[in-house]
Parts: structure tokens; sequence; C-alpha cells
């Protein structure tokens, strides 16, 4: 399992892929596979640890990004006769090693940063299996093994009844992700609105998020762990997910609707194929729609938006998935 090491895995707080990696690493070292995760020195697994950086290169300045994801990626193809497969839940540069080694590697992709890596993932696409996580993220000039939405270990998160009366942003701080929008929704709904998520972009929270945050109408509380997440998202009457970009999946769009709550969004992306309209959540159009939905999410049924969720959504469901995906590329039939 070749981890992306920007963060710890699992990480602490932030950290979607890292998450990913540690969620399937878990899973399939509890069905009796010898799994060896290739991530930082301080990440806690089950699995055999194999590590080049001792920490995260986003929680450590110390670590260089460049020279630790050279030896972390050289690590696991020098060993790769060991292992019947690859995990890659890295990006697109180990991919440059795949014709080196007679193992085979199975890339998830975790969506596309930019249209210049796809030259890079075409260039292995004769050799490589690629996961997609959406179908809304296939690439139109790649083949796929699969597609396999992201799981999540359904134990962490609680069944909540909305009663902290708030709507909720939860994620990174940038303009793709509509934090601007969530204030003004929530504003126009008559409600708190409570923002969590790591900032990545300053100038914009500067000036956008920052001159409405007063502790009342709006509140900020930073990045959050996973014990926050559950309460958070269980107080909260809708998550807020007005997303300005084509998201390839969303975890936290998956946590909320385990603990019940709705989620209101953007139809962008993957959100139609994760959301299901008064049953889920809400697919909207515009703010107008959004402060309507509002509205329609404090009387939706919270146990059957997370029964559902945990039907689609389990880390269970997702180890499934891949452990059906290893078995066919270990036997040829993939």
């Amino acid at each position: 399992m070749l981890a992306s090491i920007a963060h710890r895995v699992p990480p602490r707080d932030y950290g979607p892929w890292e998450q990913v990696a540690a969620t399937l690493t878990e899973g399939l070292v509890a069905r009796g596979h010898d799994v060896t995760l290739f991530a930082t020195a301080d990440s806690l697994t089950s699995a055999r640890l194999h590590a080049e950086a001792p920490a995260g290169y986003e929680e450590d300045p110390t670590v260089d990004a460049k020279v630790s994801e050279a030896l972390h990626i050289a690590a696991v193809f020098e060993r790769a006769g060991e292992f019947d497969v690859i995990s890659n839940q890295f990006d697109f540069l180990p991919l440059v090693f795949s014709r080196l080694v007679s193992t085979p590697v199975v890339t998830t992709i975790h969506g596309f940063s930019s249209e210049r890596i796809v030259p890079v993932y075409r260039a292995y696409d004769d050799v490589v299996r690629y996961v997609a996580i959406s179908d809304a993220d296939r690439h139109p000039d790649l083949h796929y093994a699969a597609t396999i939405h992201h799981g999540i270990d359904v134990t962490q998160f609680t069944a909540g009844a909305g009663a902290g009366g708030y709507l909720l942003f939860l994620g990174r701080i940038h303009p793709d992700k509509g934090t601007a929008t969530a204030i003004e929704v929530a504003r126009l709904a008559g409600l708190p609105l409570v923002i969590a998520g790591v900032v990545h972009d300053a100038g914009y929270f500067r000036t956008q998020v920052e001159p409405h945050v007063d502790g009342h109408a709006v509140t900020y509380l930073g990045s959050v762990g996973p014990a926050e997440r559950d309460r958070l998202l269980g107080g909260a009457v809708a998550l807020l997910h007005l997303i300005d970009f084509d998201e390839p999946f969303g975890l936290s769009v998956a946590e909320s609707m385990v603990t019940g709550t709705p989620v209101i969004a953007y139809p962008r992306g993957s959100m139609p194929e994760l959301i299901g309209p008064d049953l889920t959540g809400y697919l909207v159009n515009d703010v107008a729609q959004a402060v309507a939905a509002v509205g329609a999410a404090r009387s939706l049924d919270r146990a059957g938006c997370r029964a559902e969720a945990i039907a689609r959504f389990s880390s269970d469901r997702m180890v499934d998935d891949y452990e059906r995906l290893f078995e066919q590329v270990v036997h040829g039939t993939a």
C-alpha cells in the first residue's frame, strides 16, 4: 500500500488521501491479508510499516517533499518482488516505475489536479490498472478497471438529531469549496454557520470569510479531528457543500450522511452520484434553492439518510470492492 506522505496515516485531521489509504489498509489486514504500508514513520497501522520520511512534509517543515517522495516511491518498487500487487494511493509519479517491475500496479486516481498531469496517466494506460473514485471523474482518454467509491469507518460516526440548530461547512477554506456561499446561505436561512477546516487560500479567508466570523452568526473552529467531526456533523441541520468545481468525491459528504445529516450541494462532479435527493440531501442550482433546501432538511428522515449512507459508503463495502479487484488483477482477469 503506497500512501501519500503529505500527512501521517491516518491523518490527525485533514488528509483525505491518507485517510483512504488507512481505511483500506486496516480493512485488508482485518481480513487476513499480509499488507505492507509505505507511509511516514509516525503512522499508526496494524500492517507492516515501511517509512522513509519521519513525518508528513505538510506537518514537519524539516521534511523536504521532493527528496522524501523520491525515496518513498523508490522503496516500494525496489521491494516490488515481495508483493502480489501494489496499491498506489499516491498520485501519478509512481506510474513511471511501473514498467520496471513485474508486480501489477493498481492506481487509484484521487482526481486530476490539472489537465497537465493527464499525459503521465495516458502514457501508462496500457500497463497500470486505474480505479476511478467516481464515474464523474473518469477521464475519456483512460481505461479503468473499476469505479470504487470511497468508504469510511462508520463506527466512528454516530447518529445525530441535528439538535445543534446550526448549518455546517466542513472542508478546505478555498473558493472552490464555496465557504463564502455557505455564509450567505446561512444568513438568508436565519441559522448560525459553523466552519471547520484548514485554510488553503489565506487571501480568500481574510477577505471573504474572516470579516463575517463573530462567534455567533458565523463561528470558525479551524481544523478538527475525528471525534469533533462526528459531534459537529451530528449536531448540524445540514452540511453546506456548495462547491465551485467538479469534485471527484467528498469524504465529508459521506461522513455527514452517515450521521444522518443531509447534504445540500451544487450538482457538480460526483455530487449527483453521492446524494440521493430527498433521501440523503438536496442538489440545488443557486443560493435561493439552497436556502429552500435548508427548510426541507429539517423534516428529512435522518435515520433513513444514515441507513442509506452506511449501505453505500461503509469501509466494508470499499474493502470488498478493492479485494475483488486485487484478486482479479493477481489472477490476470482484470
